[in-house]
């Protein structure tokens, strides 16, 4: 019996790869990408020919292989969502699709996916979108090399390049995505990954995620965003070689964590940011070998922080390296290099003889009272500063890097 159902599913598997191909174009059999899905079998392609098609609302109900040739253009012409993706083992690729429909009460998308598993989206151009590629109650989904962009004004009448809502064992991966309101979204998401993509230019976010755990982002690039990254209410998150670059604002950061647990944060760099990262009840986390580089802040710690390492870090030419609210502290800060380190090394092994503060009195003082900041490079904050540290008042006493680095530490980023 069990042979029997072995060879069922064999023959299964054969009929999906093997179908047959249906062409579409302006000359064809078939003119229209809706048609073609009507006549099509479960494991057939669907083969669009170079050409305008101006369609929308065309339902992917059964696992087909939808592959563009020469890059036809797809244009909804404002109208609602442009593909609806509602089976399992679908492939679309090759495609350009511009001019998704937009409203204030419904998602359009370029690509919505509905309750599908195993589906596969690459190698497409995405133009004048509201939702680029929207992804709602999937799994085992692949989207990777796709370019999406539109021209956001505002977060009221805009949407966002990716867009994943209760999803899991998703991977996202060499994506471009420009002048959205956030390049990629995640709500509850879980066992993802997200690599290689290029955020950058959007409204809001490069990446925002919230109460989605277990995912990996690595190899990203998150720049010139309105307010940066932000990861919310998620536990189990790891970080890896990302960069995070020019996100300037009154209310802007590289990365944002909020409500954040057990998570590693490893090897990103964190250059040129109003502040580096902004740390809101989290704890937990392991920060190691990052490098901070001219940042406003590099990080500052908001309160319900426990139990979190810094370690092996670069602080390099920032305005402020640490902002801290809280006269308690249960961090560690250990073998970081601070440029600011004014220290020595008489044993000449690597290591300052010389604890280092790394929390200004003044960095207190700017968090209370923001305008103050225009007194950065006077006298009287480096007088308040020193007497800051010759006689901790404001600043915990174990907040303190007691064995700060010589040397910055080679980053490979």
């Amino acid at each position: 019996m069990k042979e029997i159902g072995l060879l069922i599913v064999s023959l299964l598997c054969f009929s999906l790869s093997y179908g047959k191909q249906i062409e579409v174009c302006g000359s064809c059999e078939v003119t229209s990408i809706s048609q073609a899905i009507e006549q099509a079998e479960d494991g057939d392609e669907i083969l669009i020919k170079s050409g305008t098609y101006k369609e929308h609302s065309i339902l992917v109900n059964k696992s087909v292989k939808i592959q563009g040739e020469g890059l036809p253009l797809i244009d909804g012409e404002f109208k609602e969502t442009i593909f609806r993706i509602t089976a399992d083992h679908v492939s679309l690729s090759g495609l350009e699709i511009i001019n998704v429909g937009q409203s204030y009460t419904k998602d359009f998308a370029a690509i919505l996916v509905s309750k599908s598993d195993d589906f596969i989206i690459e190698n497409n151009v995405f133009r004048q979108v509201f939702f680029g590629i929207l992804i709602e109650k999937s799994k085992n989904g692949v989207i990777q090399q796709n370019k999406v962009s539109s021209d956001a004004v505002s977060q009221s009448n805009s949407g966002n390049g990716i867009h994943l809502w209760h999803c899991s064992k998703m991977t996202i991966a060499n994506n471009e995505l420009t002048g959205l309101r956030d390049g990629i979204y995640f709500e509850f998401v879980k066992q993802s990954n997200v690599f290689g993509n290029k955020s950058f230019g959007n409204l809001r976010y490069g990446l925002h995620f919230m109460f989605s755990n277990e995912n990996s982002y690595y190899d990203n690039i998150f720049k010139d965003n309105g307010a940066g990254v932000a990861i919310m209410f998620s536990k189990f998150i790891k970080m890896y070689d990302n960069r995070f670059e020019h996100n300037w604002g009154t209310a802007s950061y590289g990365l944002l964590l909020k409500e954040i647990y057990d998570a590693d944060i490893e090897r990103n760099v964190f250059d040129q940011n109003t502040i580096g990262i902004s740390v809101d009840g989290s704890t937990r986390i392991n920060y190691t070998n990052n490098t901070f580089s001219r940042n406003g802040w590099a990080i500052t710690i908001i309160g319900a922080c426990y139990e979190n390492v810094f370690s092996k870090n670069n602080f390099l030419n920032n305005a402020l390296d640490l902002s801290y609210n809280s006269k308690i502290n249960s961090n560690k800060f250990e073998n970081n290099y601070w440029s600011e380190y004014a220290g020595y090394d008489l044993d000449r092994n690597g290591v300052g003889d010389v604890p280092y503060r790394p929390v200004k009195l003044f960095s207190y003082i700017v968090h209370k009272t923001p305008e103050t900041i225009i007194l950065l490079r006077s006298m009287f904050v480096d007088i308040i500063n020193f007497s800051e540290k010759v006689s901790p008042v404001f600043t915990p006493d174990n907040l303190v890097d007691s064995n700060p680095l010589m040397h910055r530490i080679d980053d490979s980023n």
